[in-house]
């Protein structure tokens, strides 16, 4: 990799990476809607501007011989025209660019959620089909962005999907930022049994897994058109995890529950009445979320093991004492 580009380079996985690659004296570029200073100041080069601009892709991508591509429309809850617009059309022109730039190699940033059903998934691999009835827009354009990357994986451009489940860590202004806001309003409740067990993805973690897929399709190419779960290790029981946290960030533990059908129903209504209303925030409960907090969600990483050599380079202890003394630090404020 001489000269490589990262779509998304602001957010908390493309930051990971830049620095990363950086680090390693790679020429590297970041690609977002808004200006980073501090990528500036490491002497990234930032460019401003959309993905969903064709014009401005193409010129972007002019001389990168790797493209990473993490830049999307998260979330749960939003129009599908917007989700479609960022995940799907998006993606299209950045595969679009890669091609008329000669790109080499193209990694994109997927999720597990293109193969969640409705139901436990455990230890499953990357057989699992794709779910035929996707419960968010999210889900379901992530699904047809990852079947476009991995089809325009021919001629010249080798392209690979790394799909890590819950990312976490220091830097991140999203996930646990919110959790602890609801946590500290008292507004969390266990969905279920509260025996779930999840896969989680330390940042460091997810960072070192897409580059070891360019570096595959640099080298060997057996990861050429394929897709990979990455995580820590072993899974753990999301709401002992989530206690964990709490207590060490001084938050009393979630105790109270709430049965999966019932957290289901109010998520149905609640996403009805958002959408009657025209509200734009993201519900308190959707039937996404009920699935996602009271079912377990882990897989397999015997083939991101055999093909990439992945190895979580941070356990799950070690990151987690990492994330309370950032978030200790002062690190954490939340941005939308």
């Amino acid at each position: 990799m001489n000269k490589v580009m990262v779509t998304g380079g602001g957010g908390f996985i493309g930051k990971a990476l830049v620095r990363e690659l950086a680090g390693r004296g790679v020429e590297t570029l970041a690609l977002g809607r808004n200006p980073y200073p501090e990528l500036t100041a490491m002497g990234v080069r930032c460019l401003q501007g959309d993905i969903c601009d064709p014009a401005f892709l193409n010129q972007a991508l002019a001389g990168c011989d790797t493209v990473f591509h993490v830049a999307a429309k998260a979330g749960i809850w939003g129009p599908r025209s917007e989700y479609e617009a960022v995940n799907v059309v998006g993606t299209e022109n950045v595969i679009a660019a890669c091609r008329k730039n000669g790109v080499a190699r193209l990694v994109h940033t997927s999720t597990p959620s293109v193969v969640f059903a409705g139901h436990s998934l455990e230890g499953a691999d990357e057989t699992a089909p794709y779910a035929s009835r996707p419960l968010c827009h999210y889900a379901a354009t992530k699904i047809r962005a990852e079947q476009a990357v991995l089809r325009a994986n021919a001629g010249g451009l080798r392209t690979a999907a790394i799909r890590p489940h819950l990312v976490w860590g220091p830097g991140d202004r999203n996930l646990i930022p919110r959790l602890l806001e609801r946590g500290r309003a008292g507004a969390l409740k266990i969905v279920g049994s509260g025996a779930n067990r999840v896969d989680i993805s330390y940042i460091d973690n997810v960072a070192h897994a897409h580059i070891l897929a360019a570096e595959n399709l640099q080298n060997s190419r057996s990861a050429a058109g394929q897709a990979f779960f990455i995580g820590q290790d072993q899974p753990v029981a999301l709401w002992q995890w989530i206690n964990d946290l709490f207590v060490r960030m001084d938050i009393p533990p979630v105790t109270r529950a709430v049965p999966f059908p019932l957290a289901y129903v109010v998520g149905g209504v609640m996403e009805a009445a958002y959408a009657a209303f025209g509200k734009t925030e993201e519900p308190k409960m959707t039937r996404f979320l009920a699935h996602q907090l009271a079912q377990s969600h882990w897989f397999s990483h015997d083939k991101a093991r055999r093909l990439l050599g992945y190895r979580q380079l941070v356990d799950a202890e070690t990151g987690m004492n990492r994330l309370v003394d950032w978030l200790k630090a002062g690190g954490g404020e939340r941005k939308e």
